[in-house]
């Protein structure tokens, strides 16, 4: 079991983020079929959970020297908190130097999320990436988010999804119902330090957070407020380029080009604070305004 350390720096691990680290502990009922906890919360479950557990699902099959380096998957029904999750994994390949796993995730006898990932070993080529946009370093950014939770109590400031803190660079201010362009950029890291995370553990950490504020940038010239309305991810795609560990700031750069149909796209880059981009996602938002 990996150790949860009880101090870090620069702040104590919240609460919330243990109880994420716990929930990607798995158990494992028989060969490829794992049962994972939801964690506590109300309402619906937040999608980077159910695929962060998905992906340390497919890596109980896979060479721990093969890392993740793309998933593709799609969110086919609400979660909830009050049911485990059973990850059933089907190994569709296993070559040279590539990795395929098939997971689905079923609660209550219907699946509710599928994902395909490919895990590959490390070796050396070509190179090349996108500067990494002129941005305020992360202290000097304000942390809105936490004075949202706030106002909704502590039940919510120790919700899972607080794990990972949030600093956006900009101006816009989706809380708010302004509305602004469909860009935004904001610093992300975990809110502490898991004490001996191995890569895998890293890697699913990274895709939980990787979900986090992608509706809201699709939502962003339209004045949505938060809990008014439907909103919900559709799929989500990621592809890591390097290594990525999330106890240090990391610039996620997100824009959304197009939006029908209820429907908004939404592509990002990941970038470690020293400019060198780790990944890049992509997404489909459900978005509803209130009628």
């Amino acid at each position: 079991m990996t150790e949860i350390a009880a101090e870090d720096s620069p702040a104590r691990l919240s609460p919330a983020l243990a109880r994420v680290v716990r929930c990607l502990e798995l158990e494992p009922l028989d060969v490829d079929l794992l049962l994972g906890d939801p964690g506590p919360g109300k309402g619906r479950l937040f999608g980077g959970m159910v695929a962060a557990q998905s992906v340390m699902a497919a890596g109980h099959t896979v060479e721990p020297e093969r890392g993740l380096h793309s998933l593709h998957a799609y969110f086919l029904r609400p979660g909830r908190h009050d049911r485990p999750i059973r990850f059933l994994v089907d190994r569709i390949r296993d070559g040279r130097s590539f990795t395929t796993r098939r997971v689905k995730a079923h609660q209550s006898g219907e699946a509710i999320f599928a994902l395909e990932a490919s895990f590959a070993l490390p070796e050396g080529g070509i190179e090349h990436q996108d500067p990494m946009p002129a941005v305020p370093p992360a202290e000097d950014c304000v942390d809105r988010e936490s004075a949202r939770l706030h106002k909704l109590g502590e039940e919510w400031q120790n919700h899972p999804v607080n794990a990972v803190e949030v600093r956006v660079t900009d101006d816009c201010n989706i809380a708010g119902g302004e509305r602004s362009e469909p860009r935004q950029r904001y610093w992300m890291r975990l809110r502490g330090t898991v004490a001996g995370a191995g890569e895998r553990l890293l890697t699913a950490l990274f895709v939980y957070a990787s979900d986090r504020a992608l509706l809201s940038t699709a939502a962003l010239p339209h004045g949505v407020h938060w809990g008014k309305g439907m909103a919900a991810s559709l799929d989500h795609a990621l592809w890591l380029h390097r290594p990525a560990d999330l106890h240090d700031w990391h610039l996620f750069d997100t824009e959304s080009p197009a939006a029908h149909a209820g429907r908004g796209v939404v592509f990002g880059g990941i970038f470690r604070r020293d400019g060198v981009r780790v990944g890049s996602v992509a997404q489909e938002a459900l978005i509803r305004p209130q009628r």
